[in-house]
């Protein structure tokens, strides 16, 4: 018997919901239009996915009987108190209205992550900011751990990274015109399961094979070559992390002394070059060799083979997650500026394909739904990665992009959608901070290391538990995501959470603009749809969707080479650069006088590398990349990401002869430490990493074995108890969660008990 099937959508794809005959939604199945879905997400209905869940309204038990700040230092080590839903928006309003009437708006921080869910209704990030922005306003953050060097230099350079990611070469065309592809950092696969509004067709290993099978060249300049698929050979250079700046700048000497750059590009479509080009001159490839552990000889035959075919040169976002991340960026644009491609069907860059579905996507540009964030009254903000910075220093001074930001008191945090003791780095100094608001407040669905830690939790629904409209931009399908099965527990909806607030606060009007969640659905399709017509795609009715259940999105990309109409002619198609094109130097940066990121590309000696003294105590450099069996820490506790575990914690992969010269074997528990932090985890070993590198993937989800010590052992291998929190610039201040160096030694001891998947511990009142 055929049961019925309705869709969803998560950020790693689109799922078919099956229901019983009581209609009960009873599993999930891959999206049958998907040629190569993601299984992070079938276990979403799963018993052990749901024993997670926070499903009623919770409060720390001594911020409820003393008021806010009472112990802030336990937070994670007391007891909840569950409370009626009134009673807890009650408090939370009152809580609020305290905090603006003593300190004003300025001291509450907004803060979310944005990828809990794929709806672009129930978007936690963009409800949260509407209802605090409905209240007056809140200090926000900018940018983000993924992308914070490149979002802030890129504009200034090239265009934006959202511009970026939306005009990438089709994976057809680099098929048919390119003859040599060239990635620094590779085009991870696990990474391209994942987009912001739901990766609806996943087309990253049919892309790299399609190249392949037409007879592209490949070659990965990486230190762990795991990060490539092609279905065939590829060229590995196993490079030093954080030193592929110094390798581009290399190919740009043999370029340049060799006389193979493209002067017509360069004249043409940039500015720059001449105050560039004297820098090149002591930047040979034997100079490079000793920093990258690349060779010589083999960088001076890139540069001339780059040259002398259809070449794309690809960077992964990791790259800029790292001290002076803006350069290696740089240095590519210079790079492929250089090569003369730019804008020619498979030449060019990438930047980049891999770390989202999206980028090389044949589907037309939509502008689908998507919801009014409102006005931000408060001009206070963050750059996201300097949050621990800001709770510490109040009052403190940081550069940022040409301005000079003063880190704002914050008496109260207010979160919805996403995990800081996932996402934020050296989280012992995290845990430290963490004490100084007086309250803080989840909408959370589950019990992560986060909502353990606050003062007030709100049980949130899934995506699974509530109506919405799944869209991504350049995927060919609108997904009605009809609520699957009713909440468990307690928990309800943002909407219906920050309506209740906003009532209570006289500011519902504001807020909801007397829609219901279902009123919202359609008017902000029709507002999508009107949008989309004037780009030529013609969208159904609301009415006509719903009931389909499914929208297919008409069309094809009508601009399949990245910056070709720029290439044509630069007058009629100038970029948003201040000069109009390409800026290999760019007078603007250069003019903040920043020591750490002047005026053009260049390699900056990292703070750690294993170049460095340091390297002499902790000989490892760490790589803590995006994990494959889950998006950042979502899910870690579902069957799917259990089950990638080793001994119950995250494995860190290492090369066989470093695991032997430490007597390491395969699956071994071990201690991964430095002097910020120690963590366990389970030895995997792969002759597929260069030596004296290893790589602890992020999201298992923080689990200290003593909450009390300010370094305490982590037990569950999460890397960001060992990464430092520091900027990458004074441009950027993005996070540099790839610059870590540790020393790994087999843990023979009493293995701790695991409890990041344990409940809080409940008390009555």
């Amino acid at each position: 018997m055929t049961h019925q099937r309705t869709l969803t959508a998560a950020h790693w794809g689109v799922y078919e919901v099956e229901y019983d005959d009581k209609g009960q939604a009873t599993k999930l199945h891959p999206f049958s239009k998907d040629p190569d879905p993601s299984p992070i997400g079938l276990h979403m209905l799963s018993d052990e996915v749901a024993r997670m869940r926070v499903r009623r309204p919770a409060f720390r038990k001594s911020w409820l009987e003393h008021g806010p700040g009472s112990k802030s230092d336990k937070r994670g080590q007391e007891p909840f108190v569950e409370v009626p839903w009134d009673e807890a928006l009650d408090m939370v309003s009152a809580e609020l209205k305290r905090v603006k009437d003593a300190h004003s708006n300025r001291a509450i921080f907004g803060g979310s992550y944005g990828w809990s869910s794929a709806g672009r209704f129930h978007h936690a990030q963009s409800q949260v900011h509407r209802f605090l922005n409905a209240l007056g306003g809140y200090v926000r953050h900018q940018d983000s751990y993924s992308l914070g060097a490149a979002r802030v230099l890129m504009p200034h350079i090239l265009a934006s990274m959202e511009d970026l990611m939306a005009m990438h070469t089709t994976w057809d065309v680099l098929a048919d015109h390119c003859k040599l592809f060239v990635t620094f950092g590779g085009a991870p696969h696990k990474n391209a399961q994942i987009s912001a509004g739901g990766a609806m067709v996943h087309r990253l290993k049919d892309g790299l094979y399609g190249m392949r099978a037409k007879g592209v060249r490949f070659i990965n300049i990486t230190p762990t070559a795991e990060d490539l698929d092609t279905g065939g050979d590829i060229e590995w250079l196993a490079i030093r992390p954080n030193t592929d700046a110094a390798m581009i700048l290399a190919l740009c000497h043999v370029l340049y002394t060799e006389n193979l750059h493209d002067r017509e590009f360069l004249d043409r479509c940039t500015v720059g070059f001449d105050k560039f080009a004297p820098s090149l001159a002591d930047k040979t490839p034997e100079w490079a060799e000793k920093i990258t552990g690349v060779s010589a000889v083999r960088i001076r035959a890139l540069a001339r083979e780059m040259a002398a075919t259809r070449t794309t040169v690809n960077i992964n976002w990791s790259l800029q997650r790292s001290h002076h991340g803006e350069q290696p960026f740089w240095a590519l644009v210079t790079l492929a500026c250089m090569l003369g491609q730019i804008g020619l069907p498979g030449g060019g860059l990438g930047a980049s394909y891999g770390p989202t579905n999206g980028m090389g996507s044949t589907a037309p540009l939509l502008a689908g739904p998507t919801l009014s964030q409102g006005t931000n009254q408060v001009p206070d903000f963050i750059p996201v990665a300097r949050f621990t910075d800001m709770l510490l220093n109040p009052g403190g001074m940081v550069d940022y992009n040409g301005k000079e930001l003063t880190y704002p008191d914050i008496k109260l945090i207010y979160w919805a959608g996403g995990n800081p003791f996932h996402h934020h780095q050296d989280l012992n100094r995290l845990r430290v901070a963490w004490a100084r608001p007086e309250t803080i407040i989840f909408n959370e669905q589950f019990w992560t290391p986060a909502a353990k830690m606050a003062d007030i939790v709100l049980p949130a629904t899934t995506g699974l538990e509530r109506d919405d409209i799944g869209y991504s931009r350049r995927e060919p399908f609108l997904i009605a995501m009809k609520k699957a099965r009713e909440p468990i527990g307690e928990a309800r909806d943002d909407y219906w959470i920050f309506s209740e607030i906003t009532r209570r606060l006289g500011a519902d009007d504001v807020y909801t603009e007397g829609r219901d969640a279902m009123q919202w659905l359609a008017h902000m399709h029709e507002e999508g749809r009107q949008k989309s017509a004037k780009m030529g795609v013609e969208l159904p009715s609301f009415e006509d969707f719903w009931e389909a259940g499914i929208a297919r999105v008409p069309g094809e990309n009508t601009d399949p080479v990245m910056l070709a109409k720029f290439r044509a002619d630069p007058a009629a198609n100038p970029l948003k650069t201040p000069s109009g094109k390409i800026e290999i130097f760019s007078e603007k940066i250069a003019s903040f006088g920043y020591d750490d990121c002047p005026g053009h590309a260049v390699w900056m000696e990292p703070i750690e590398w294993l170049g460095s003294r340091i390297a002499e105590r902790y000989p490892l450099h760490m790589l803590s990349d995006q994990p494959a069996d889950k998006l950042h820490s979502q899910l870690d506790h579902s069957p799917h990401a259990k089950a990638t575990k080793v001994k119950g914690r995250q494995p860190v992969t290492m090369h066989p002869e470093d695991a032997a010269a430490r007597g390491i074997a395969d699956g071994d528990l071990l201690r991964v430490f430095n002097d910020r932090g120690a963590c366990l985890a389970s030895a995997r070993l792969s002759d597929r990493i260069r030596r004296g590198v290893v790589r602890l993937s992020t999201g298992a989800w923080f689990d200290p074995q003593d909450s009390g010590s300010n370094t305490p052992l982590e037990k569950h291998g999460n890397p960001n108890a060992l990464t430092l929190d520091i900027g990458s610039s004074k441009l950027s201040q993005g996070c540099i969660a790839q610059t870590c160096l540790v020393e790994i030694e087999r843990f023979d001891g009493p293995a701790p008990l695991v409890t990041a998947h344990q409940l809080p511990a409940f008390s009555g009142r």
